[in-house]
């Protein structure tokens, strides 16, 4: 299996299927793509149907988007149980994990990952101020306390146990430390949200990502 994917110090889609993917425990190779020139492009559009990454191949077939490796992987590795195992915490870990898949573009677009804008390392960036981010914010706040307070007992992760939306929401957590976003104001009162980010920039999957990513940009 060879998964691409796009530059680690900011591809954030990039890191939510490669989370998965180590999750897994599969065997698999990485194969880095870029985007920043026309001709990165025009190699990445040979590469990938959509342009796009991350994309995975195997067994002489490609699968891209990142919500399809991520359902691609819980099907093929059910013991690993990247869902919640619970039917109710399965549904709405696929409804926050769906809802972060195809919205929050306040929070995309005025929080960018980007050249200069990475999501690891000590870089940080002057907290932006936006009506759309703001709706967004408060809206994943209030998700990542939801979940935690309903299903989180069994563990620090939104659903206790790591699972698929948590490799969604790390990206989250990336831009909330990179930009110095301060939860309270959102309606983290007790920490909750920060806790929840906290523990996925400390897990052991994404420190490797990160270390990667700061390694390779030197």
């Amino acid at each position: 299996m060879e998964l691409l994917i796009g530059p680690q110090l900011y591809s954030t889609w990039s890191l939510r299927g490669w989370l998965v993917m180590k999750a897994t425990g599969a065997d698999f190779s990485v194969r880095h793509g870029r985007y920043d020139t026309e001709a990165d492009r025009a190699e990445l559009r040979a590469l990938s149907p959509s342009g796009f990454v991350p994309l995975l191949r195997v067994d002489g077939e490609i699968i891209w988007d990142t919500l399809a490796i991520a359902e691609w992987a819980a099907e093929h590795y059910p013991h690993k149980a990247l869902w919640p195992v619970d039917l109710v915490a399965r549904a709405q870990a696929r409804s926050v994990t769906a809802e972060m898949h195809s919205g929050f573009v306040g929070l995309r677009t005025v929080c960018t990952m980007g050249e200069g804008h990475p999501m690891v390392g000590d870089a940080r960036s002057e907290t932006p101020s936006d009506p759309a981010l703001d709706r967004d914010l408060g809206r994943i706040v209030g998700l990542v306390r939801q979940m935690r307070q309903r299903f989180g007992a069994g563990g620090p992760f939104l659903f206790g146990d790591w699972s698929i939306a948590d490799a969604f929401y790390t990206p989250v957590a990336a831009r909330v430390r990179h930009y110095q976003i301060a939860l309270d104001s959102y309606g983290d009162s007790d920490g909750v949200g920060r806790a929840y980010f906290d523990t996925l920039l400390a897990h052991t999957d994404f420190r490797e990502w990160e270390r990667q990513a700061l390694a390779g940009s030197r």
